[in-house]
């Protein structure tokens, strides 16, 4: 049997209910011997593929809310004086710390091009289109990129690469050749943005030519993530089809980098383990199979990357998405709050090091009550409410382990309509109350209470978070012990035309980190400037000059 991955591990250590003798059974009815050489070849337990069918079976729970995060109740805020003192501390500070910039890159760009590849299986310019193309608010988006096309970061290679097969752009859009334009950008016959990862797609435009998203990171990083020696180390993570690309464009970038900022970078990738993978079923919880007897498994979402987090050697770890940047003009807020949640974290980090210290040391009935005080103000933690009545080694118990966890600070801004998770207080099945980050998808809409709690959420999760990953004694935590594996998520897809249903382990930071210490504070809408769709590239954030 394959040793199980520590994911492997917790998440039968949570299902004890579900007896070995029903794996196995489960297993025999199944999976045949291929199947088993199969699940081996990519280094997952074959109990944990029967796991994976009984969440198929049986569902995830949802999410029970308890309350929103707002200011004043689980989201911190900091004036301007008092986030530059959390900046000059930060920066007073850093150079102590192995920090680590963690940037999840390991997605296609398809998705932003979606309505562009939509257009163009119908396009063939007749005067109908041409209208219609004119005036149907459902081509609002295809009629604002070809519009205004000469605004985008990678225009000027567009009007190359079209220029090498005998094409002028401009010639192009006058002849409302929009097709040829989207397929010279999109496929293999030009830029072949579609098949590319987000991160060597041009964003930005600089007097010196176009940056990357990569690039912008790299700029970052060199700001609020070097050492004493200025050396700045980001880590990316990217799918196995697109490491060369991330290779070669960061070997062609990285020495001017470094020369433009007197720094040193230490670049490092990694793959999404193909031991997070998850099984795919059919309509009936049935292994899904390709066409020559084969299981099919699906990656288990950005999820799986708390093992790639897990291998990291850092003790401060900043996390941002590959897509959320923005030019230089816009970076001083980033730059700021950045280091305002780094500073916080330094601070909150050294209060509980010193109190775990206490701890072990014989503490009085006054240091209890010191410590039992900062982590209900500072750590927005709900007591027990028997804790009074604990023996005095059950109290130094129950606070040691309160307080020996990895620590997350998370940025938080308002909520300004843009889809995905949020800040709650969570009650858990246990009766505790916790502070959460919280998909739509994990809430139960079918609940009026539910929806109305979801309703008066006022922040928005932008995934801006600065981790603290090693306990007092300097060891790093092994953090898939602290993910709640009752979080994951299915969903429906389509694979050569038939139905299946996919699983995606608990996300990163949602039930990835659900038993951290978690710190919610509040950072400027400027911060948050996601490309989800080309379009996006258009916002006047993503521009290098403000638009009217």
């Amino acid at each position: 049997m394959v040793k199980p991955t520590n994911y492997s591990r917790l998440m039968m250590a949570d299902f004890d209910y579900f007896c070995l003798t029903q794996f196995h059974s489960m297993i025999t009815s199944m999976l045949s011997k291929e199947d088993l050489k199969q699940i081996a070849a990519k280094g997952i337990d074959p109990n944990v593929i029967a796991l994976q069918i009984d969440n198929f079976r049986h569902g995830f729970p949802f999410i029970n809310l308890d309350r929103p995060a707002i200011v004043g109740d689980g989201i911190k805020t900091f004036n301007l004086r008092d986030a530059k003192k959390l900046s000059y501390f930060y920066d007073s500070n850093s150079k102590k710390y192995e920090v680590l910039k963690f940037v999840p890159a390991s997605g296609a760009a398809s998705r932003m091009f979606k309505d562009l590849f939509e257009f163009i299986q119908t396009w063939s310019g007749t005067s109908e289109e041409l209208e219609k193309l004119e005036t149907d608010p459902n081509l609002s988006i295809v009629r604002t990129f070809i519009n205004r096309i000469k605004d985008f970061a990678f225009y000027a290679d567009l009007v190359k690469v079209l220029r090498k097969d005998g094409y002028d752009l401009e010639e192009c859009l006058r002849k409302k050749d929009f097709k040829t334009i989207i397929e010279y950008l999109l496929t293999k016959k030009g830029l072949n943005y579609s098949n590319l990862p987000k991160g060597v797609l041009q964003f930005h435009v600089y007097p010196d030519g176009p940056r990357m998203s990569i690039e912008e990171h790299l700029v970052e990083g060199a700001n609020y993530c070097k050492d004493k020696e200025r050396r700045s180390a980001i880590h990316f993570t990217v799918s196995p089809e697109h490491a060369d690309t991330f290779l070669d464009e960061i070997n062609r970038i990285k020495e001017k980098y470094e020369e433009m900022f007197d720094v040193t970078y230490e670049l490092t990738f990694s793959l999404q383990k193909t031991s997070t993978d998850t099984i795919a079923v059919d309509l009936k919880d049935k292994p899904f199979r390709e066409a020559d007897g084969s299981l099919v498994f699906r990656p288990g979402g950005h999820g799986a990357l708390i093992e790639n987090l897990n291998d990291r050697e850092s003790e401060i770890i900043f996390i941002k998405n590959i897509d959320n940047v923005v030019p230089d003009r816009m970076k001083p807020d980033t730059f700021l709050y950045k280091k305002v949640l780094g500073g916080y974290l330094f601070e909150l980090q050294d209060i509980v090091f010193e109190y775990i210290e206490t701890l072990e040391d014989r503490p009085d009935e006054e240091d209890l009550r010191t410590i039992l005080r900062f982590i209900k103000s500072k750590l927005c933690f709900v007591i027990d409410p028997e804790f009074n009545s604990f023996r005095r080694e059950e109290k130094i118990e129950y606070l040691f382990r309160k307080l020996n966890r990895p620590i997350r600070v998370c940025g938080m801004v308002k909520n300004e309509g843009e889809p995905g998770g949020g800040p709650f207080w969570v009650k858990e099945p246990n009766g505790e109350i916790s502070l959460q980050i919280v998909e739509s998808s994990q809430i139960n809409m079918d609940d009026p209470q539910q929806t109305d709690i979801l309703g008066k959420s006022t922040h928005f999760n932008p995934v801006d978070l600065v981790c603290g990953v090693r306990d007092y004694k300097g060891h790093n935590f092994d953090l898939p012990k602290y993910i709640n594996p009752a979080t994951g998520f299915i969903s429906t897809k389509s694979k050569d035309g038939k139905t299946l249903k996919a699983q995606e382990l608990p996300g990163l930071w949602n039930g990835a980190m659900a038993d951290w210490i978690t710190i919610f504070v509040e950072v400027p809408i400027s911060t948050f400037n996601p490309v989800k769709t080309v379009n996006d590239l258009l916002r006047p954030e993503h521009q290098q000059i403000e638009m009217d």
